[in-house]
């Protein structure tokens, strides 16, 4: 098969001697064992042969930007995907720096695929917008489809899960999180047909309408391979307890509210139902917990790896005990309400942290009260000397605190450390906070992202550009003095792949330092800076194959652009773009 489909290719006869030490089939058998994309790349570009064999042995494809290829392109690349993994909208999105209907619309990918991948069976989409339209498309038009997941997506409504639900037959995951969705009823959870035994991820925690237990008690029932679990707020203890009786095989749970006034009675039973699910090694949701009822939970805890309290209001001593049952925790994320007493039990509970993220509560909070401090921070480096990534929001830290952090801590490879007061110096000594991302990129060789937050001058741009070699991702807030410092990372960060920079005093001369990079990158963002039309102008013509947006009302060259966008292409300019996208 193989070698028919190579035959007459045009391929030199060194590169077939070269490909040839492998049968072809030998050759496509290996590499589709292979699973990192990278790699894949990588083997393709070793010759001709290689380059066919993983075009036709690849099942997944990545798409990092939606805009960054065409579905056509896509398809005549690789003829046999069978799931697709898509991302649209810049990350900034999330903090609402994107205006409604940017783009990012889903259905032309469907359409597309329809005629050429028959034989989908999943999709993950990130920051899209999706139809309810395009969610009957997608589950009319691939008879094997198994697996939707949608974070961070917006433009549907439950109309279009119950298409998913109905005509999905051999559906094994449904992950519905965090997304803009029109919440009209539960009762989609309804619509999966009686013969549905496949399902293994079902997630709706991040939805708020009322359900059908009955129907979701059958459902989880009938499905005994189901091994994720998260259901919303609207689910009670009561009925949490029936469903795990019907699911001891479960590996992650999200629970929704969990302070329901229960018998003692039903208090037993749940107990006795969370000692049954020995399996569990992810616990999240948690909503309006209390002490008393995060006790049923210390029998599931043995084998707790991920804790993810990101929507779960509890204080330190809380906490505290729940963190004392987790002995082999390796991800956490909490709410800063937990505040530093909370942070200081991390540290003493959990030597083989890996991973941890703090959310603000209350992040437009004025007269903040409570929170977390550098005090906390310090508490888990101390002990959890094997943390790789930190996402920490707080209000006051200080360069000798973060110096000390990565010192107990090199091993970050991703630090994002948010001062929610913009230009906020080290509240000890009033100085900026260079020395503290100075510490960061200094001692941390193996870092690959970094947020950086407070007062900073281009010291800390000099810093990263000297130091920080490994370093694929940058955001960038509220910081900086002059061009100067973005010059410095664009001439010192050799591995950088994303730029995402807001509310900094960079203009053109920083923006068109980067020339020379902008190709092997992933993509630039910049917003609320001191960029010009005339200098995203200058980029779009030195540098041709790029697409660079600019979102403007007023046209004029020498006015400051609102934001820029810009990303690599294969597939030219958008044609969907809206009014208010200036694509030059």
């Amino acid at each position: 098969m193989s070698s028919k489909r190579r035959k007459g290719s045009g391929d030199s006869d060194e590169s077939n001697r070269a490909g040839s030490i492998f049968p072809d089939e030998v050759l496509e058998r290996v590499l589709s064992l292979v699973k990192s994309h990278k790699d894949r790349s990588s083997v393709s570009l070793v010759c001709k042969d290689w380059f066919n064999a993983e075009r036709w042995s690849r099942t997944h494809v990545f798409i990092g930007n939606c805009y960054s290829v065409s579905p056509e392109i896509v398809i005549r690349r690789f003829p046999n995907i069978r799931s697709v993994t898509l991302k649209g909208k810049p990350r900034f999105s999330d903090f609402n720096l994107v205006p409604p209907n940017w783009g990012a619309d889903v259905h032309s990918w469907l359409v597309a695929f329809a005629s050429k991948y028959p034989i989908l069976e999943e999709l993950r989409l990130k920051r899209m917008t999706v139809t309810d339209e395009s969610l009957e498309f997608l589950s009319r038009s691939f008879p094997n489809f198994k697996a939707l997941s949608m974070m961070s997506c917006d433009g549907f409504s439950t109309d279009g899960l119950a298409a998913i639900a109905t005509n999905c037959k051999n559906l094994t995951e449904l992950d519905i999180l965090e997304n803009d969705i029109n919440d009209k009823s539960g009762n989609w959870l309804s619509c999966f047909p009686d013969t549905l035994k496949s399902l293994e991820v079902l997630n709706f925690a991040s939805l708020n309408s009322d359900v059908s237990f009955e129907a979701l008690e059958k459902l989880v029932r009938r499905c005994k391979s189901l091994k994720v679990l998260k259901v919303n707020r609207n689910i009670n203890l009561e009925q949490l307890q029936r469903l795990l009786v019907h699911t001891p095989q479960l590996t992650e749970l999200g629970m929704g509210s969990f302070s329901q006034e229960i018998t003692l009675r039903q208090y037993c039973d749940l107990e006795e139902a969370f000692k049954s699910c020995k399996n569990l090694h992810t616990l999240s949701g948690l909503l309006e917990s209390t002490v008393l009822y995060l006790q049923v939970l210390f029998p599931a805890c043995a084998n707790i790896t991920f804790l993810n309290l990101s929507y779960a209001i509890l204080h330190g001593g809380e906490l505290a005990g729940l963190l004392s049952h987790c002995p082999v925790l390796r991800r956490l994320w909490v709410l800063d309400t937990v505040e530093d007493k909370g942070l200081k039990a991390v540290g003493l509970s959990c030597p083989l942290l890996e991973e941890l993220r703090v959310f603000p509560a209350h992040p437009f909070a004025d007269n903040l009260v409570h929170g977390v401090t550098e005090s906390g921070f310090l508490a888990v480096s101390y002990g959890c000397r094997k943390l790789r990534y930190v996402l920490y929001f707080c209000h006051q830290m200080t360069n000798e605190a973060v110096a000390t952090i990565v010192q107990n801590c090199p091993d970050f490879t991703h630090f994002r450390l948010c001062i929610m007061n913009p230009h906020q110096p080290d509240y000890l000594t009033k100085q900026p906070m260079d020395e503290a991302f100075g510490a960061v990129v200094k001692t941390c060789s193996k870092l690959r992202r970094l947020a950086i937050s407070g007062l900073l001058t281009d010291l800390t741009f000099e810093y990263i550009g000297k130091y920080a070699k490994n370093l694929e991702t940058l955001s960038v807030a509220f910081a900086g003095s002059t061009d100067w410092g973005m010059q410095c990372v664009m001439s010192g960060c050799p591995k950088l792949k994303k730029l995402e920079i807001r509310d900094s005093p960079f203009g053109n001369a920083a923006l068109l330092s980067g020339l020379e990079r902008y190709e092997s990158m992933r993509s630039l963002w910049m917003s609320a800076c001191k960029v010009t039309m005339n200098g995203c102008r200058v980029l779009a013509k030195q540098v041709p194959r790029l697409n660079v947006e600019v979102i403007k009302d007023d046209g004029n060259d020498e006015c400051e652009a609102e934001s820029v966008y810009v990303y690599r292409s294969v597939a030219g300019p958008r044609r969907d773009a809206p009014p208010f996208v200036v694509t030059l």
